[in-house]
């Protein structure tokens, strides 16, 4: 079978398996894991190749600019010192674990081939993140903490595997050189995201707003951010992240409801694809790497795969302990302000560390050959044991984590109270201007009479004390002056929006999901609006 009909296959398989991944309640990329895997066995499939190239330049840009899109970015600031010490210090305590192991596991297997295959097994990734533990009622904070730290940490892996790639084709490596380097790639992919934002915001602003051309332009950034970084020997991965953060900040500014509606209609249908092709494709590689291997070395190569995963997933619990009650045991400030950690929120951030889409890439990049032309030493085995790890994390570790949420008493009732609060601050501020700046000497008495019943009864529904209210009939003339009044007071309500992200005194996914009620409202009274004129 040929590589398209198969991905057109892969794609009607994903889409399917979402269905019954909702129904059962498990995260659908472990289905499309194990679903992957027993699509490789099937007589006569020809083994689709996915070069390294692929994942880096087609999958991830997107995958990472969504996930930095709805990244609730109050919470990313408020948790940097945790992002960071799990995004660099996490990933460099891992790799050096990872190596130390596999160097004495192994026989003949090298301390450079053991950071090779540290840096490439190291980083979580952004998309097993964001899909593993979607839904499963995790506090906002911890879910703040892990996709800040996924969409962080690859820049330091990728680094890491840079170098330790470096040091096996060559057998010389530079502490200095890397630190160096790292600052650059790091840095400098941050300031050339940002900068491609201002550019992009800019864009928006001063053009016509076209649901097509805006949400064209939405699927072209993340593209171009990742290649101009790459292009300049910075961090594509960390500038389509600063890009995605910035402009998400500016959301309802630069986008109309028409185009927000239809730019995340498109956007959740294409991240829904390409991570519906990235986990089928795990599974279909992971038999692959085993046939890679001769039959005398894949029993130890299983072996070697369990041990290297068991040290991923037990260094990770070893790092983040300490790296969560240190910092308030040493520094007062910090105890003062943030308190004692909960021990189930640090046991829960400490077993959710799936890898998948990054780790995958790092693997298929490593060369088949070194400089000489000789084998690349223990390649094959690299490949096995990094699916081992991918399979271990995202499969077992994914499985158990809603058994271990509720085992641990761990919910997000309190989180599920900001979009109550929300829509209530908006809809009495909304009964306040009508009071203050609308009255029956402009308004025909029935308009004005149903637009105050309107508010009201949010309100009550709000506060669970929904009453009956008689709803008059309008004619044609009444009838658009209440669409337009109900423009006016979405207008007003979104100005109290952008008050209350300013403020800070609601989580921003409520206020993303608010935006997005009133994005439907406002198409609805617009529609309403032509149907009438």
């Amino acid at each position: 079978m040929h590589a398209l009909p198969l991905i057109l296959i892969l794609l009607v398989i994903a889409t399917i398996l979402a269905e019954y991944a909702s129904k059962f309640r498990i995260s659908y990329p472990i289905l499309l894991v194990l679903v992957g895997m027993v699509i490789s066995w099937v007589p006569g499939l020809k083994e689709l190749e996915l070069p390294p190239d692929v994942v880096f330049l087609i999958f991830l840009p997107p995958l990472l600019y969504a996930a930095a899109w709805t990244t609730n970015w109050p919470d990313f600031r408020a948790s940097a010192r945790p992002i960071t010490l799990l995004a660099i210090g996490c990933v460099l305590f891992t790799t050096t674990a990872v190596a130390w192991v596999a160097q004495a596991l192994i026989p003949g297997f090298g301390w450079a081939e053991g950071f090779l295959l540290g840096a490439i097994l190291s980083p979580p990734d952004a998309v097993a993140a964001t899909a593993g533990t979607k839904g499963l009622g995790i506090p906002r904070r911890v879910i703040a903490i892990l996709e800040g730290e996924s969409l962080v940490n690859d820049a330091t892996g990728l680094t890491a595997f840079r170098y330790a790639l470096a040091a096996v084709l060559t057998g010389a490596f530079s502490l200095w050189k890397a630190s160096g380097a790292f600052l650059w790639v790091a840095g400098g992919g941050i300031a050339i995201g940002l900068a491609l934002g201002y550019v992009v915001r800019w864009i928006h602003l001063t053009t016509p707003q076209r649901p097509r051309l805006d949400t064209s332009l939405t699927l072209l950034t993340p593209f171009v951010s990742y290649l101009l970084a790459e292009e300049l020997h910075a961090s594509g991965v960390l500038s389509v992240v600063a890009t995605g953060l910035f402009l998400s900040r500016y959301s309802g500014q630069i986008f109309n409801h028409s185009v927000r509606i239809t730019a995340n209609a498109v956007w959740d249908v294409v991240t829904y694809l390409l991570n519906g092709i990235v986990f089928v494709f795990i599974g279909l590689h992971l038999p692959v790497a085993a046939a890679s291997l001769q039959d005398g070395q894949l029993k130890d190569a299983h072996i070697y795969g369990a041990v290297i995963s068991a040290t991923v997933i037990v260094g990770r619990i070893l790092w983040v302990f300490p790296a969560a009650y240190l910092p308030g045991f040493l520094s007062r400030r910090i105890r003062a302000k943030e308190g004692r950690p909960d021990w189930r929120l640090v046991s829960l951030t400490a077993w959710a560390g799936m890898r998948g889409v990054v780790s995958l890439a790092a693997a298929l990049a490593v060369p088949a050959t070194l400089a000489n032309g000789q084998p690349f030493p223990f390649r094959d085995l690299i490949f096995f044991i990094t699916f081992c790890v991918i399979f271990a994390t995202l499969v077992l570790q994914g499985l158990t984590l809603p058994f271990l949420i509720r085992w641990l008493g761990i919910g997000n009732a309190h989180d599920d109270q900001e979009v109550h609060r929300a829509r209530l601050s908006v809809a009495s501020s909304a009964v306040e201007y009508i009071e203050e700046n609308l009255s029956y000497n402009t308004l025909p008495d029935e308009v004005l009479a149903l637009i105050k019943s309107k508010y009201e009864i949010r309100i009550g529904q709000l506060n669970k004390r929904l009453g009956q209210a008689s709803v008059p009939k309008l004619d044609d003339a009444q009838t658009r002056a209440f669409l337009h009044v109900q423009l006016q007071l979405l207008a007003h309500e979104r100005e109290r929006i952008l008050a209350l992200r300013r403020s800070g005194v609601l989580d921003e996914e409520a206020i993303r999901q608010l935006d997005y009620e009133l994005d439907l409202e406002e198409a609805r009274v617009q529609l309403d609006l032509e149907e009438t004129e």
